[in-house]
């Protein structure tokens, strides 16, 4: 699965166009992370000829202030702003990469965004799965963008 290139594209053209960030992609990282500490993670599901999941990992407070630069509102804790802000960004990025993960025209769809936060939590979502996550500098600090998709058997 060589996805990095896309992920960066599309990640750059959704945060410089829509949140109207600057950001800087970083090389992809060479150990899956699944365990986060105060952050926040937006995730959309992908079914039918692949299945896998799309997810933005942040920092709670750079989920704050990248929410406060695609809403043009001060926010000051989390809350369903938020958790809809991230969850609508996950979203934009798992439409993009959709026609690419369904490359000759396959039937994939999207699930609603599911966001989780906490002081500390574990996500593992797909087993046997090829991956790649990357991290992203933005001017609240770092996040990373990951894509899960089942083998093929």
């Amino acid at each position: 699965m060589d996805f990095k290139e896309k992920i960066v594209e599309v990640t750059t053209e959704i945060f410089e166009t829509m949140v109207m960030v600057d950001l800087t992609p970083g090389e992809p990282l060479a150990e899956h992370v699944s365990r986060f500490e105060c952050s926040m993670s937006a995730i959309v599901g992908f079914a039918g000829f692949k299945q896998g999941n799309l997810a933005i990992h942040t920092p709670e407070r750079v989920a704050r202030g990248l929410t406060r630069d695609f809403l043009g509102m001060e926010v000051n804790e989390i809350n369903e702003d938020v958790q809809d802000a991230m969850g609508e960004l996950a979203n934009m990025l798992a439409g993009s990469l959709k026609p690419f993960i369904a490359s000759n025209g396959e039937r994939v769809e999207l699930s609603l965004p599911s966001v989780v936060h906490g002081k500390e939590y574990t996500l593992t979502v797909v087993n046997d799965a090829d991956w790649v996550m990357i991290p992203f500098q933005v001017s609240h600090g770092d996040f990373l963008v990951g894509l899960e998709l089942k083998k093929q058997s």
